[in-house]
């Protein structure tokens, strides 16, 4: 730790899912960095160790801790380059892009299609180019849902973004039915 530094509150802030919801957590992303020479070691005593890390600067239920600690081990095994299946509430969108006018415009087309089709989804818009190229994705703008990329450069349609919402979520879309 730097004394003096006043840590901006985005500065280090990761978005965790933890069941139906997705909850930030402030220095997760520096406690995985200092962990990673940890590999090989015990998962349980990774995720206690990543617990006692953050603990000190974020609100942790201890009706939840067992949650988070499955959450913070997850992002340690992304961290590492390993394969991670993700918690799924449903349907997940993911805009990747720094926040030029193009990437701001897709997030607000993504949101208007979600609102217009009566969707729930958990909407991230990642602006940090390390993450994005973490993801495998070289241009931006860039859409994944589900964790699949589905558009990268040119914004689709509204169209094409209906089709492909419709086709990923488990909700049931409601519209005109035949008979």
């Amino acid at each position: 730790m730097m004394a003096g530094k006043i840590a901006r509150p985005d500065e280090d802030l990761t978005q965790i899912s933890l069941g139906r919801f997705r909850v930030g957590i402030t220095g997760l992303k520096a406690a995985i960095e200092e962990m990673k020479s940890w590999r090989g070691r015990p998962e349980e005593e990774i995720a206690q160790a990543l617990l006692a890390a953050v603990k000190p600067r974020n609100y942790i239920p201890a009706s939840a801790q067992e949650e988070y600690q499955l959450a913070f081990l997850r992002e340690f095994k992304k961290a590492l380059g390993e394969k991670v299946a993700e918690e799924r509430s449903g349907l997940r969108v993911k805009i990747l892009g720094s926040g030029c006018p193009a990437c701001d415009r897709l997030e607000q087309t993504v949101m208007a299609v979600l609102g217009e089709m009566g969707l729930p989804a958990e909407v991230e818009h990642i602006r940090d180019v390390r993450e994005i190229a973490a993801l495998g994705v070289l241009g931006v703008p860039a859409l994944m849902i589900n964790d699949e990329v589905m558009a990268v450069g040119p914004a689709p349609t509204k169209e094409m973004l209906k089709r492909w919402l419709a086709a990923a979520s488990p909700e049931k879309i409601t519209g005109e039915t035949n008979g």
